[in-house]
């Protein structure tokens, strides 16, 4: 999890007059805009997670994982404000795992800087592993949203450990670096996408294969946005579509 502490939670149903779901959608949703509040809705736990300084005002609703919406207002500021996230237990060592994949449909923002990335744990929380699927910024990982990274260029771009990687279903830049209390490998899409279905297994074997880790038991695996800012005005990140298949 990206927070280092948490408060109590606040979860309320509310219309969705401010949040546009997909045509499956019922007529409420469970929302919180507690800054560390979480709810569950069928296997997955929603967080809204504002833990970057300078945080403003963020709520995150669904009615499941299929169907669920973040609203960020956040200051024209450089630093990671929130990443509100959808969030599954896997519980299981990688070698055990057959399947371990996702597909998501989303629609998001034009402006503002964010990405929107899965963040994958082992069950120790020693490694994270961030899935870039869409983001603002170059593919190097340039302007306002860079990933953690231990080489930098002298124009100030995080520079990758791999480039061009096809695993997974797709091609991806591969960074490494560490956030101070973990250690992070970040995995940005070459060509950004709302729509995608995503090996999570074989994009971890790889990992593995370079020797990075070993048979890790796989914890949480959160998809959400990193929001560092929305140029202080409302911006809406809508899930349409969203599943998770491990066994």
């Amino acid at each position: 999890m990206k927070t280092s502490k948490w408060l109590a939670p606040l979860a309320i149903t509310c219309a969705l007059s401010g949040a546009v779901f997909g045509a499956a959608s019922a007529d409420a949703a469970t929302c919180t805009s507690a800054q560390y509040g979480s709810f569950t809705v069928g296997s997955f736990t929603f967080y809204n997670d504002m833990w970057g300084s300078g945080a403003n005002t963020q709520t995150i609703c669904a009615n499941s994982a299929s169907n669920w919406s973040i609203t960020s207002n956040q200051p024209n500021t450089s630093g990671i404000k929130a990443y509100g996230n959808a969030s599954y237990y896997v519980g299981k060592s990688l070698s055990s795992l057959t399947t371990l994949s996702s597909t998501l449909s989303e629609s998001t923002p034009s402006g503002g800087a964010w990405d929107a990335a899965y963040d994958v744990w082992d069950s120790t929380n020693k490694y994270e592993i961030m899935i870039w699927m869409n983001y603002t910024g170059t593919s190097t990982g340039g302007g306002n949203v860079k990933p953690i990274s231990y080489n930098w260029s002298s124009a100030g771009n995080a520079v990758p450990v791999y480039t061009n990687v096809s695993v997974g279903g797709s091609t991806w830049n591969v960074y490494e670096g560490s956030n101070g209390s973990n250690n992070v490998i970040s995995f940005l899409r070459t060509t950004k996408t709302n729509n995608a279905t995503t090996d999570i297994k074989a994009i971890l074997n790889w990992i593995k294969g370079i020797g990075y880790f070993g048979n890790i038991t796989v914890g949480q695996l959160q998809y959400g946005v990193e929001v560092t800012s929305t140029n202080s005005a409302s911006s809406t990140w809508t899930m349409s579509n969203y599943t998770v298949t491990s066994k």
